[in-house]
């Protein structure tokens, strides 16, 4: 394949020759040619998801409810247990005696089981498996006794931590006494050796949580179910939906280099992660990526259009900690107000079978402003970086859409031009209704940096039974805008948009013009007398008063970006006939 010479870079700067970084059995990645071939994932899927009312009211109950629960239950099931394990034993796997210590040493009974057999435990039939820390367990026979109801079966085939971080109130003793007693071996810590498949770029990709909805295998591309974004505010990394363009590299954190490419006169600066993390101040920053592409199936649903059927939950939240890209461009020689110093490219480790890297850029001004906190970030949620969001290091971008925020970042040049790569000047850009395929000029619209107001609901999903009960209804959702721009409300209805409620919104208190990371919300309101269908829609607002538009058709484009209209959900109330 054919590659293009980088564009002309600013006047007076100097090009890095080759970048010093390697992944693991490659060769020094070349921080120069961009290539314009577009890579479409055509293999999708999709999983749809439904709450009830009993799971709304478990998700709600509260630590002593769940605690008094199930020290009853484990006290029930002590004396059963063992004729249960052993009824189980002969369809399932041998399980042991009840264990009151989850940390009890491997006994001879213990089964030790790979990752992929954990992950084949999906059903019923073939028996829900979960694991916690190095341990297995067969939880068949306490599903139905969960006190939080079916919400249980999404950690099915999976580890319970992710969960268990955003669900606190696990982290108790008898909770874990009663999980040890479904103990059925350990995990092993050595995956059962297989041969790669050297024809498959994307046979070293990291595992991933089974409860992620798949919206591409290969390259990687999964949202996690919808409910689950507003239980915590802070996102799980497990769960941080995965947008990934190529197959994810595997870099030696000791050997790896940043080049940030210098001015005329000066060489390259060339940082090691260790330099990252002591020569620069570690600066922490609360953000939402979001994708583009968030919302797309509801632009689908209008007239098709190319790209991942995203739902609503390719967007997350969650803390990030790094060195300021600033400070870095300091230590390169650079200042605010350079002449002809406009953009600054990134380039990923990331490549395709032609050499190609991912990449992008970011106006100057945006990369040198101390308010816009933009990073070269090293961890995620107070942990080093995980494979699919990035490691060793990444950009992050607040308030700019995820396609900026370049991940396994190698390269950063300073340019009189916005990077050549296909992903900024040949995707992500917005069009008119009226464009099409055969009609479209991609160099004719900007690449798209900030995004536009946003919101949706998360809770009650769609095509939910929804009991009356106390003749109320609970609604919950996220909101968010880009630029720093805050979300100041968030109008909910569920008559259709014909009468409107003011949502409660929840979130950290963030600076003017720096509100990085979403409000989540929640409506609790009568339900209309009389219906027992509900259209619920939410709308949000923001601190310049953008607001979302009331219908998708109007900003429909062929690339099926920058989905923000109402949000809307379909519902049917159940009504309880023997209280009439």
């Amino acid at each position: 394949m054919l590659l293009r010479r980088m564009s002309p870079v600013l006047s007076g700067l100097h090009i890095p020759n080759r970048l010093a970084a390697h992944t693991s059995g490659s060769c020094p990645q070349t921080c120069v040619p961009w290539a314009t071939s577009c890579l479409y994932s055509t293999d999708t899927r999709s999983s749809s998801s439904s709450s009830t009312s009993h799971r709304r009211w478990a998700l709600t109950t509260t630590g002593a409810l769940l605690g008094l629960g199930s020290i009853i239950l484990y006290r029930s099931r002590e004396q059963k247990l063992a004729q249960e394990n052993r009824e189980s034993a002969s369809e399932f796997h041998t399980a042991p005696p009840p264990s009151s210590d989850l940390k009890a040493s491997l006994l001879p009974s213990h089964h030790v089981y790979t990752l992929k057999e954990v992950q084949r435990h999906r059903t019923v039939e073939d028996g829900i498996w979960v694991t916690l820390g190095k341990e297995v367990f067969d939880i068949t026979q306490f599903v139905d006794k969960h006190p939080g109801g079916d919400q249980i079966l999404l950690a099915a085939g999976g580890s319970l931590e992710p969960f268990w971080a955003m669900y606190g109130f696990h982290n108790q003793n008898h909770v874990i006494e009663i999980l040890s007693a479904y103990k059925i071996g350990e995990l092993s810590l050595e995956q059962a050796a297989e041969p790669a498949d050297l024809s498959d770029p994307y046979a070293q990709d990291p595992p991933r949580h089974p409860a992620l909805k798949i919206n591409s295998e290969k390259p990687f591309n999964a949202e996690p179910p919808a409910e689950m974004l507003t239980e915590a505010y802070i996102t799980p990394s497990a769960f941080f939906f995965k947008r990934n363009h190529l197959p994810v590299p595997h870099i030696d954190p000791v050997s790896y280099r940043l080049e940030v490419g210098g001015q005329v006169g000066s060489p390259s600066l060339v940082l090691s992660l260790e330099d990252l993390k002591t020569r620069f101040s570690r600066h922490e920053v609360t953000a939402t990526i979001q994708c583009a592409g968030n919302r797309r199936s509801e632009m689908n649903a209008v007239k098709p259009v190319k790209g991942l059927n995203w739902d609503i939950a390719a967007i997350s939240n969650a803390k990030w900690a790094g060195a300021r890209l600033r400070d870095v461009l300091v230590a390169a020689g650079y200042k605010e107000g350079v002449v002809g110093a406009l953009h600054v490219q990134f380039e990923g480790l990331d490549r395709d079978l032609a050499g190609t890297s991912y990449g992008a850029s970011i106006p100057y001004h945006v990369a040198m402003s101390s308010d816009h906190e933009v990073l070269l970030a090293y961890e995620m949620n107070g942990e080093e970086l995980p494979l699919d969001h990035g490691f060793p290091l990444r950009v992050v971008v607040p308030g700019v859409v995820g396609a900026r925020n370049v991940k396994w970042l190698g390269c950063i040049l300073v340019s009189t031009e916005e990077s050549q790569s296909h992903w900024q000047q040949n995707d992500y850009k917005g069009f008119s209704p009226s464009v099409d395929w055969d009609t479209v000029d991609f160099s004719t619209s900007p690449a798209i940096q900030e995004l536009p107001v946003q919101s949706a609901i998360t809770s009650p999903q769609p095509g939910t039974l929804v009991a009356e009960e106390d003749g109320t209804i609970t609604v919950k959702g996220y909101a968010w805008s880009g630029g720093g721009r805050e979300v100041v409300r968030v109008d909910v209805s569920l008559d259709g948009g014909s009468t409107w409620h003011v949502a409660k919104l929840t979130g950290e208190e963030q600076a003017t013009g720096r509100a990085w990371a979403w409000k989540l919300w929640t409506l609790t309101a009568p339900l209309p007398a009389g219906r027992t269908e509900l259209e619920i829609v939410c709308k949000a607002v923001d601190s310049s008063y953008n607001v979302q538009p009331d219908t998708v058709a109007p900003i429909w484009n062929l690339r099926g970006v920058l989905s923000n209209a109402w949000h809307r959900v379909h519902v049917t109330v159940t009504r309880d006939l023997s209280k009439n």
